[in-house]
């Protein structure tokens, strides 16, 4: 292929991705009721309050996904160093990746196209480190909040509740002990025979020393800590009497069952409104109000994310 016809078909791919992610956004947002249900909802509220919750909301959306940056950077450091806005770049022309594939698996290869080549399977292995352990911080706090959903509402029998416990913790441990050794899971890797040929890839989760998995593990700790107060913020807005503290438990629920159902982003606020739905059900009749919240942080986190990462969709090289 000669280097004319190459730019010619790299530029057809970044078309028809945009074309793609467009055609995906513009269906689901169009056809959103619930997003039309919350700006009916707070055209009801105060104005200056509605404007001062959805900016700050805002920004912490930006905070998010800086701090997702700030991670990705330190993770490819060791295959690859980059600047903290080339980490901005391709983290946000993932987002427009993931925004059409199912279980975000597009935001793989939006952020590798903007490592060098001969890099780019190794940094896909070094970007599942960082979604271990977010996926570690998910859990974890999800089954903390499960236990605790299951001690004040469920009433179960103590033995029950005991045997819930110690099967939360065995659990809580084994994914803590898993993550900060994580060469075990090369070794499993390396185990499977049409596998093992591909170890040079898989091989670069081995350099990550507690040390950096500590640090890694802050930053999706840090990013945990922003998009739950984003949903604390919107909730409190448009259901005011809500309790922090069971509004906050029902939040980290809400993201333990989206962590483990398979889904496809533009479908994933379905799954989020009938969770939302069903667990805030036991703390407030304000059903409504809870899907558009859970609908207005659907867009803001992913949709407007999505939106800017088509920017640098033309700054990606495929050869």
């Amino acid at each position: 292929m000669t280097r004319a016809a190459k730019k010619i078909f790299s530029y057809l791919i970044k078309a028809a991705i945009l074309i793609l992610a467009f055609t995906f956004i513009y269906r689901k947002v169009n056809n959103n009721a619930n997003l039309t249900q919350f700006r009916r909802l707070i055209e009801a509220l105060n104005r200056n309050e509605v404007v001062f919750v959805l900016v700050l909301v805002v920004l912490l959306m930006l905070l998010n996904w800086f701090l997702e940056s700030l991670k990705w950077r330190y993770i490819t450091r060791v295959i690859s160093p980059i600047t903290v806005y080339q980490a901005v770049e391709s983290v946000f022309c993932g987002l427009t990746w993931a925004i059409f594939t199912p279980n975000r698996l597009g935001e793989y290869g939006g952020r590798v196209m903007f490592l060098p080549p001969r890099k780019r399977i190794h940094g896909v292995f070094s970007m599942a480190v960082g979604s271990i352990g977010q996926m570690v911080i998910t859990n974890v706090l999800g089954i903390i909040a499960l236990l605790w959903f299951g001690n004040t509402f469920l009433h179960m029998q103590i033995w029950m509740y005991l045997a819930a416990v110690c099967l939360g913790a065995l659990v809580i441990s084994l994914l803590l002990i898993f993550y900060f050794n994580i060469s075990w899971l090369v070794s499993v890797l390396n185990s499977v025979k049409f596998l093992k040929q591909y170890h040079r890839f898989f091989e670069i989760m081995n350099r990550y020393k507690v040390a950096e998995l500590d640090r890694i593990m802050l930053y999706c700790l840090a990013r945990f800590a922003v998009f739950t107060f984003q949903y604390y913020l919107i909730l409190h807005l448009l259901v005011p009497e809500m309790q922090p503290l069971p509004m906050v438990m029902m939040v980290l629920i809400l993201f333990f069952v989206q962590s483990i159902l398979p889904s496809l982003d533009l479908l994933d606020v379905g799954v989020r409104g009938a969770t939302a739905t069903m667990f805030f059900a036991y703390i407030t009749n304000q059903q409504v109000a809870v899907i558009a919240a859970v609908s207005s942080i659907w867009f803001i986190n992913l949709i407007v994310p999505a939106i800017l990462g088509s920017i640098f969709v033309f700054k990606m090289k495929f050869f």
